[in-house]
């Protein structure tokens, strides 16, 4: 049975050992931190995560703890929408609605997904080598050998920085950000918004239970040493409803301030029997809330690519080939979807602006195809099992 060691518990590294595990794959998932969670905020789940979940046998779990946003779409500093998206029209093209959940919900039905005794936390990776046809994994349990390393391990990945020593740091995007979950409001429906300011944004989304998920960017120096609450009223308290009213359900220490930073392109993904997915290959800017998708994504591509090719070589080719242009190119659109939200010179602004209220929604809707489009490759290659079948976690019904 070929071995994988996962670098990284996350959402990415967990998809991966998932989708490992299902095509009978020996998975070892080494993670820093004491325990399995994450401390986060809301997280968007499009169309196309919602595929890879169904690929790893999870969409209809997933969709039990989601919320269904009705209408979403971005309104002007002085509260005036500026364009509406109205998520039927989401799942009438693509299948699936776009649907919000809470990230440590889904992270406990990641964790649920594998059997415990694969999942080693306290066990930070210091190295990282090769070991005749294999990988070893250096941590401080121990070390563990295996076919393929998986490095998952976020933007500071340790596993990139060790086997692609000439790539460049990750850099900053240009703005800090400011997550937050509301506590349970009434009435408030589950309408979302995004505002445009000049230098800054702030947007939310509605989450089970009457909860809300807030997001927030501002154009700021880096590393600034602010209160993460203080910071967030100061700057957005005064904006339009319901804005206020949001950030009134905020519990102060549930503030999350992190400035915000992108990979650098890679010229692969791939370096010997070591393969990046998720943060560690490709980190991204918010704005197209596709982090966590193509993480999905690549973890399930990554298992096809190892089922259905010759050897492990001849598949981390191909996995590479495959999601490094995809990927890059939505980093690519993040970044100038960022650049736009956050234009802070007057003109530009009102440009912005009034460029989002010529487009007609269809058109915008239209436009993100080939983002929301994507399919898992067993489903493009026809007369081939689906991923897993014949063992490993359940599939949906």
């Amino acid at each position: 049975m070929p071995a994988a060691v996962v670098v990284g518990g996350g959402i990415g590294g967990l998809a991966a050992a998932i989708a490992l595990h299902r095509i009978g794959w020996r998975v070892t998932v080494l993670e820093r931190a004491g325990e399995f969670s994450e401390i986060g905020a809301g997280l968007a789940l499009w169309p196309n995560a919602m595929r890879a979940l169904a690929a790893l046998g999870l969409a209809e779990r997933v969709r039990a703890i989601a919320g269904v946003e009705t209408v979403g779409g971005v309104r002007d500093r002085a509260g005036r929408w500026l364009s509406r998206t109205d998520n039927a029209g989401v799942a009438r093209r693509h299948g699936w609605p776009l649907l919000m959940v809470h990230r440590p919900e889904l992270m406990r039905v990641l964790v649920a997904a594998l059997p415990a005794e694969l999942l080693r936390a306290g066990s930070e990776v210091r190295a990282v080598r090769p070991d005749g046809d294999g990988m070893v994994a250096e941590h401080r349990g121990g070390r563990t050998r295996a076919d393929l390393v998986v490095g998952a391990d976020g933007v500071r990945s340790q596993v990139r920085r060790q086997g692609w020593p000439e790539a460049a740091a990750p850099r900053y995007a240009g703005c800090t950000a400011w997550r937050m979950v509301t506590e349970p409001l009434r009435g408030r429906g589950d309408e979302g918004a995004l505002f445009w300011g000049r230098g800054e944004r702030i947007g939310f989304a509605a989450l089970p239970g009457g909860r809300f998920y807030c997001f927030a960017a501002a154009r700021v120096p880096e590393g600034g040493g602010e209160d993460a609450y203080a910071g967030l009223m100061r700057r957005f308290g005064g904006w339009p409803d319901p804005v206020p009213e949001l950030l009134a359900a905020v519990p102060e220490e549930a503030v999350l301030r992190h400035d915000v930073y992108e990979a650098p392109p890679l010229a692969s993904y791939v370096r010997g029997r070591v393969a990046l997915l998720g943060d560690a290959a490709h980190a991204m800017e918010p704005t197209l809330g596709q982090g966590a998708g193509t993480a999905l994504e690549d973890a399930v591509t990554l298992a096809a690519c190892l089922r259905t090719a010759p050897d492990v070589d001849a598949a981390l080719a191909r996995y590479d080939l495959v999601r490094r242009p995809r990927t890059q190119a939505i980093a690519r659109r993040s970044a100038r979807l960022g650049t736009a939200g956050l234009v802070a010179w007057p003109p530009g602004a009102w440009l912005r602006n009034l460029a989002a209220r010529l487009v007609p929604p269809g058109v915008l809707l239209r436009s993100m195809d080939p983002v929301l489009g994507w399919t898992p490759p067993e489903v493009r290659e026809r007369g081939r099992a689906p991923l897993g079948s014949g063992g490993g976690a359940g599939t949906d019904a």
